[in-house]
């Protein structure tokens, strides 16, 4: 399932949402133009590479934030573009924009450390936007768990489009990544050697997070 756009209405333009979703896509397009080396040195200067982070802490913590900012692909940039496009001005309108930003930026900040946690050793460079954006998928489900969300169904070759709960969606999201973290774990320790994928502990953590930071940063109180 993949969103398309939600029917819930706001109060404010989201300058916030519509910057950030600027501010990946430009950054994206800065990789491109970068030389296989190059970008390699990008990834590893600016995204969370665990090991390092491990042995220096107190020069690599602000890797947590800007490898918020770095995408791996089209579609890795695509998917996660879409998915803050749909959710994340609704969660700017409840929050306001400062704390709005503020919130996104911690959420992102704690999934990735959820999952340099899981691997602390590894070298492979861990970056994305999904850790923060799962924040705000935890802030919607608990604040507009029934708001209507038109979505791409992909059935084989079959596809059409649903309007379903947000709960549904969202709830789905969590329960598939909760799946493949725990089956992520388990091929852990049966492997030598490391493979790179998709950091689903930053999205598991990014949510719960979100969950949690979203009420005490106000989202339940500018009604």
């Amino acid at each position: 399932m993949f969103p398309l756009y939600d029917d819930n209405p706001t109060r404010i333009t989201p300058y916030f949402t519509y910057g950030l979703i600027g501010m990946n896509v430009l950054i994206f397009l800065h990789e491109l133009s970068l030389s296989n080396e190059q970008l390699n040195l990008f990834f590893n200067q600016y995204a969370v590479v665990p090991q390092e982070l491990t042995t220096n802490l107190a020069g690599e913590w602000t890797t947590l934030f800007t490898s918020q900012f770095l995408h791996g692909g089209w579609w890795h940039l695509i998917s996660n573009m879409v998915f803050l496009w749909v959710f994340g001005n609704n969660i700017e309108d409840r929050l306001g924009h400062f704390k709005y930003l503020i919130f996104y930026l911690t959420c992102g900040a704690l999934a990735a450390a959820c999952q340099w946690f899981i691997g602390m050793s590894s070298t492979i460079p861990s970056l994305g936007a999904s850790g923060a954006i799962s924040g705000v998928l935890g802030a919607y489900l608990i604040r507009f768990p029934h708001a209507r969300v038109t979505t791409l169904l992909f059935l084989g070759f079959f596809v059409t489009t649903i309007s379903i709960p947000a709960m549904i969606l969202i709830g789905v999201f969590f329960i598939q990544n909760v799946i493949s973290g725990l089956v992520s774990l388990q091929a852990t320790a049966n492997m030598s050697v490391e493979t790179g994928g998709v950091a689903y502990w930053a999205h598991i953590g990014g949510f719960v997070f979100g969950m949690i930071l979203a009420p005490l940063f106000g989202l339940f109180k500018r009604d």
